[in-house]
């Protein structure tokens, strides 16, 4: 369906086919004449699983975290339409992240106070982080799309040190998938493009939840936290900043001795998942300056993370 019938089915008619705010995926913003502006958007699919992601959200903001939940509409939502399912949020008016110790450390906060609130248990029934099988073929075919776009954009990369990473994570992933880790209910996918600040962090992109090593989702936020973002710096967090970002997070969690040890190849892993796909299979990506210098950075820091520690100094 076009996205103005998307649009009808949530009761805003418009006159013209809307164009997605997000390069890549649909996102559309409505107005109402009387109303706050909405989003409208995919979420998780089927509509049973949708719904989950909603209570959850709600149990969050019922626990004073800023983030959105589905606006009160004369029609369902979130709303199954065709093969795919949608939710309207509010619009959240405020500033974008610029990369300062304040924001910072309230970003590493946020998410302490996410990871404080979940349940030992997967008590919403999300979906469950289960990806430990990549193999070399995937690496193999990976490094061969990274290696062209390196060559054409000359990018200053290791790239038989990045291949070595690779296969690295993927020797370490059988033991990474026994090992027991914390895990918790989480909105994933916690980057600054999916916070605004008003002015506190407020997070505008939840549709991602998941029950996750706990320590996955921290990684992730290290690797990626400035990824598709013009206004953030193009590189990774310093450690000083990290230190920052884990000050604020330690607010709520205290992280167990088994997340430490395991924390370098849980970086690995989420690497491997997160970072390779990102470099191998989004060549627009590469055509940005800045995102090849945040995938320079990224790649180097990869080299030795151990500057990047969980336990605040």
């Amino acid at each position: 369906m076009k996205a103005k019938g998307i649009l009808k089915q949530f009761g805003f008619n418009t006159d013209h086919e809307p164009e997605s705010i997000y390069a890549f995926s649909p996102v559309y913003r409505v107005s109402k004449e009387g109303q706050e502006d909405v989003i409208i958007k995919q979420t998780q699919r089927p509509l049973d699983k949708a719904r989950r992601v909603m209570e959850y959200l709600q149990v969050l903001k019922r626990n004073g975290v800023g983030v959105v939940t589905p606006v009160h509409l004369t029609t369902e939502n979130p709303q199954q339409i065709e093969e795919e399912v949608y939710v309207a949020y509010p619009f959240i008016t405020g500033k974008e992240y610029t990369g300062t110790d304040k924001e910072i450390y309230e970003a590493g906060k946020l998410l302490g106070k996410i990871h404080a609130l979940s349940p030992n248990a997967n008590d919403y029934q999300l979906s469950t982080y289960e990806v430990y099988d990549f193999n070399f073929d995937e690496v193999a075919e990976s490094m061969e799309a990274i290696r062209k776009h390196v060559q054409s954009y000359k990018v200053e990369i290791a790239l038989d040190h990045l291949e070595r990473k690779f296969l690295q994570a993927v020797q370490q992933q059988d033991e990474l998938k026994v090992t027991g880790l914390p895990h918790v209910m989480t909105p994933h996918d916690y980057k600054a493009n999916n916070l605004i600040y008003t002015p506190s962090p407020y997070l505008i992109d939840p549709d991602n939840a998941i029950w996750i090593p706990r320590i996955f989702d921290l990684a992730l936020a290290l690797l990626l936290f400035h990824n598709e973002l013009a206004s953030a710096p193009d590189k990774l967090f310093t450690p000083a900043q990290w230190n920052l970002f884990m000050k604020g997070y330690s607010t709520f969690v205290e992280l167990t001795e088994m997340e430490e040890l395991y924390w370098e190849m849980a970086l690995d892993h989420v690497f491997l998942d997160e970072v390779m796909w990102l470099m191998a299979d989004v060549p627009e990506d590469w055509e940005r300056e800045e995102q090849r210098r945040l995938f320079e950075s990224i790649v180097s820091t990869m080299k030795d993370p151990s500057n990047y520690i969980l336990r605040r100094e």
